[in-house]
């Protein structure tokens, strides 16, 4: 009997370790698959051009989309500068103040704000800014991206200070410090890596973003970097490219769905080694 229930024990183990195996594969293999088949098609219109030049006027071949590169580089550098800053401030509230009904209410303002399509937050944007100015803009597009990487900031700041031992708050009140400044330079400062990952996994959900994008700043063929008028994105162009007739177009669509895809693994990957980092090796050394 003893004999049998170890088998049992066995199989049983053996069964939910093949099951852990196959939901693993079930993941990994669709993302590798959508990142080779991308990698097929984007890499051979890979080149100089594109990364130099801007759209060559409808019929003619070439061109690329530095435009929506540097468009892209400055829609989320805009709409981080909006959200970060507040992010984190509200993050350190509800890790240092976090009862009562105003925490509360923030957590539950946080969590649906998360759940909410990114084309919903377009059609806000569009309404808060677009229809008042009457055109699209940069702004528009950095105020939506904004409201999609605030949610992320602030409950990824939260989870991470409360990481920070409660002794080393006690020793630096102790020490006769405010508050304000044992928070500041303290546990602020001493989570300044995992700070630094939940920022860059908010700035890189954000940086794919397409349909708040097609609502706000709409894109533009031209290269600008105005503020208050339609500036190119990289999701933007490439769903341009992706429906338009033009075979060389479509080419360009795919170079540019592999670029994106560099840039938001890229970020990941960062944020995992600057999470890792002692693991790695890259930790500080006494």
């Amino acid at each position: 009997m003893r004999e049998w229930h170890l088998k049992y024990r066995k199989l049983k183990n053996i069964v939910f370790h093949m099951a852990l195996v196959f939901a693993a594969c079930a993941v990994i293999i669709p993302l590798f698959m959508v990142i080779q088949y991308v990698m097929i098609k984007g890499f051979n219109s890979l080149n100089w051009d594109f990364f130099t030049q801007i759209p060559k006027p409808v019929g003619e071949v070439g061109g690329g989309m530095k435009h929506a590169i540097i468009g892209t580089f400055i829609i989320v550098g805009l709409a981080g500068s909006f959200a970060i800053p507040l992010g984190i401030i509200c993050g350190a509230y509800l890790s240092e103040y976090g009862r009562g009904k105003i925490a509360a209410l923030l957590r539950l303002s946080t969590d649906v704000l998360t759940g909410i399509p990114s084309i919903v937050i377009g059609i806000f944007a569009y309404l808060l800014v677009v229809v008042p100015l009457k055109q699209f803009s940069t702004l528009a597009g950095a105020l939506a991206l904004s409201i999609i990487i605030l949610p992320v900031v602030i409950r990824s700041t939260e989870e991470i200070l409360k990481l920070v031992p409660r002794h080393i708050r006690e020793a630096g009140l102790a020490l006769g410090l405010p508050r304000w400044k044992m928070i500041f330079f303290i546990v602020i400062k001493g989570s300044r890596s995992g700070l630094i990952t939940g920022v860059i996994l908010a700035i890189s959900r954000a940086a794919g973003e397409t349909a708040p994008l097609l609502f706000t700043s709409f894109g533009n063929m031209y290269y600008s970097t105005s503020l208050t008028n339609p500036i190119a994105s990289l999701p933007v162009q490439i769903y341009t490219y992706a429906i338009s007739p033009f075979d060389d177009w479509q080419r360009q669509a795919w170079a540019g769905a592999l670029v994106l895809i560099i840039l938001v693994l890229g970020l990941n990957l960062i944020s995992r080694l600057i999470m890792n980092r002692q693991q790695l090796g890259f930790g500080r050394r006494k």
